[in-house]
């Protein structure tokens, strides 16, 4: 049962995002890009009150990087649609499980980012939480 609603097309759309932003980082770094998106539709709080949707929180101004890029535009894959579909129907894990943002950085993780702080890094990417009180809309339970 999907968290957040989402059509064949907005899935496609989330895998290419996906995809697009940490391929490198295997199946579980996509997925973990996944709960950060689907966290930023649910927490309706900080930089992203009033998303609703899958294009909504991925074209969002300065949101990810990814969307800059011709990589993005690449038709969706089988497997990264799984991916979107199982983050889509609420999948979480940590460091993503409650996260709003991530990074990769040239080095260490920042201890925080965008005033939040750091809850862990999953190979090159940085993932950090929203402060308690802030957005405890993505600490409910599906």
């Amino acid at each position: 049962m999907a968290v957040v609603k989402a059509r064949a097309n907005d899935i496609d759309l989330l895998a290419r995002l996906l995809r697009a932003e940490a391929e490198g980082e295997g199946e579980q770094g996509m997925m973990l890009v996944g709960n950060v998106g689907i966290n930023r539709i649910r927490a309706n709080c900080s930089d992203f009150k009033g998303l609703r949707t899958i294009p909504q929180m991925i074209y969002q101004p300065h949101a990810f990087e990814a969307v800059q890029h011709g990589y993005f535009y690449q038709r969706a894959r089988d497997r990264e649609k799984r991916l979107a579909q199982r983050s889509v129907n609420g999948e979480r894990s940590w460091p993503g499980k409650f996260s709003l943002w991530y990074f990769r950085p040239e080095g260490d993780c920042p201890p925080t980012w965008y005033n939040q702080p750091l809850v862990g890094r999953f190979k090159l990417h940085c993932f950090y939480e929203p402060k308690p009180g802030e957005c405890d809309n993505i600490y409910n339970t599906f």
